[in-house]
């Protein structure tokens, strides 16, 4: 087996600069605003997990049955060499690509980026010992800083989970272009899209029976405590999950139940709340292949395949740079 390699290009000291930088930003913005990213220290991505269990929340299942019917084929379209994973987190679905990949004994290199130093070195401690024929290259970076698509021979760049939804549009135009602009001809996307359905069960997605979501919205102000030396009490804001129907996209927002002043060491400042006022930490864009064709399109990537799960609620899109 190969030793799995670290890169670090996004350091511990640049996720304060840019969570200060956000926090800043964010809570003297009108509306007020936290940035979706920081929802993940070790609890929050302990409470996304149990999350992707929830009856409510379909997308985990959906796609990874998408990928237990296609992976063969999209290891057979692409002849990949090199898969690379944006955002891998723990890279378990990643796993079905790495297997129909291995069959074609064309894979050489897999690099998973994620901004989770500690996410990154377990699943490329995991993954090395799996497939130990593989070159395993972990790379921790913000791919929302600017994506910068590791190097590597015919280029698979995975990008799943629907987490491309977080992004406002600006923010994709800019991903989709960074990302043609890294590939060469011929390389290829591969994008997990959440799909526009009923509006109410969009909302059960994002506001479980269980209060689950709720605890994951909230930790984003326990980050920030700890982060910021802030005094934010979660207890005092409900968890508000609400489907905007002229974006078509799922807001998650976290709404103060009293009036309230909230002071942060660093950056210094003070930050009132009026009673009922919301903070926004997420959005969840939901898609129509109309739209995924014509962003793809717009940054040089044709539609090349286009996959839904047996229940229409989530799409994997394969595309091929031009």
């Amino acid at each position: 087996m190969t030793e799995p390699e670290l890169v670090v290009r996004f350091t511990e000291a640049d996720a304060r600069r840019a969570l200060l930088a956000d926090a800043r930003a964010g809570l003297t913005d009108t509306p007020k605003w936290a940035s979706p990213k920081w929802f993940y220290d070790a609890e929050g991505s302990e409470l996304f997990e149990r999350i992707t269990e929830l009856p409510e929340y379909y997308q985990t299942r959906a796609e990874s049955g998408i990928l237990h019917r296609r992976a063969v084929e999209i290891a057979e379209l692409t002849g990949a060499r090199t898969l690379v994973e944006l955002g891998s987190g723990s890279s378990e679905k990643t796993r079905l690509l790495l297997d129909a990949l291995r069959k074609n004994e064309m894979l050489q290199r897999f690099v998973p980026l994620d901004v989770s130093v500690s996410a990154l070195r377990a699943a490329i401690d995991s993954i090395a010992l799996d497939y130990p024929e593989l070159e395993v290259r972990g790379v921790v970076d913000d791919f929302t800083a600017g994506t910068s698509v590791p190097d590597g021979p015919e280029r698979l760049v995975a990008f799943l989970g629907g987490t491309i939804g977080n992004l406002l549009p600006s923010e994709r135009a800019r991903f989709h272009a960074s990302v043609r602009a890294a590939l060469e001809p011929g390389e290829w996307l591969l994008l997990g899209t959440d799909l526009v359905k009923d509006p109410e069960r969009l909302v059960r997605a994002y506001d479980d029976a269980q209060g689950v979501t709720g605890e994951f919205n909230r930790n984003v102000l326990r980050v920030l405590n700890r982060e910021t030396g802030a005094d934010f009490d979660p207890a005092a804001f409900d968890h508000v999950a609400r489907w905007n129907a002229e974006q078509e996209w799922i807001e998650m927002r976290l709404r103060a139940r009293r009036a309230m002043e909230v002071r942060l060491a660093e950056p210094p400042l003070r930050v009132e709340f009026e009673a009922g006022e919301e903070l926004r930490t997420e959005v969840s864009a939901k898609f129509r292949r109309e739209r995924v064709r014509d962003e793809l399109d717009a940054a040089g990537f044709d539609l090349h395949r286009w996959w839904v799960d047996d229940g229409g609620d989530f799409a994997l899109s394969l595309a091929r740079a031009r």
